[in-house]
């Protein structure tokens, strides 16, 4: 049993107010973990644990003189609150990737150009060879290839390979290197 004057002691200590520092040592890498198990980014967590303390010296120290109770719903509340943070901005983020912006007078003007040139050097290369390109171009396979250009299937590899070469060497010979 302990002498009255130690439980006296007691008494006042638990009743002193608590200061920063102490609590900060104490308290500091239960509250990173506490946050950390909610949001999964140690790096994050501290940073707000860090803010759930400072938090807590500015008010939690009038909520009573024991801080761990308060600091863990504080740390749990601060947590839950990033995440919804963080499902918010990529939300935001998904929608701002649809909206882009419209394309500048000189960006349309350049597709334009570079649309010309590839009609222009499709309608030299030959008519096979435009169809086979541009029908390749929208996906079709080789099988298909041969359907549409009633072609040989195992010669679609080798007109395909001739015709983007004749496209290359025509483009380059018109245009240059680009």
């Amino acid at each position: 049993m302990n002498p009255p004057g130690e439980a006296v002691a007691e008494t006042k200590a638990h009743q002193a107010p608590l200061d920063l520092d102490t609590v900060f040592r104490a308290q500091y890498e239960r509250v990173a973990r506490v946050i950390a198990g909610v949001i999964r980014d140690p790096a994050r967590a501290e940073e707000l644990a860090v803010e759930v303390l400072l938090k807590w010296s500015r008010i939690g120290q009038a909520q009573g003189p024991t801080a761990q109770g308060w600091l863990y719903r504080a740390a749990v509340r601060v947590g839950l609150d990033e995440l919804r943070r963080q499902e918010r901005r990529s939300r935001y983020e998904r929608l701002a990737a649809f909206v882009r912006p419209s394309p500048t007078p000189e960006e349309v003007r350049a597709v334009q150009e570079e649309r010309e040139k590839v009609r222009l050097v499709l309608s030299v290369i030959g008519e096979r060879r435009a169809e086979l390109l541009l029908l390749r171009g929208q996906g079709l396979s080789y099988e298909e290839l041969a359907s549409a250009l009633d072609l040989n299937p195992v010669s679609v590899g080798t007109l395909l390979s001739r015709a983007q070469q004749a496209f290359r060497k025509e483009y380059i010979s018109r245009y240059g290197e680009e």
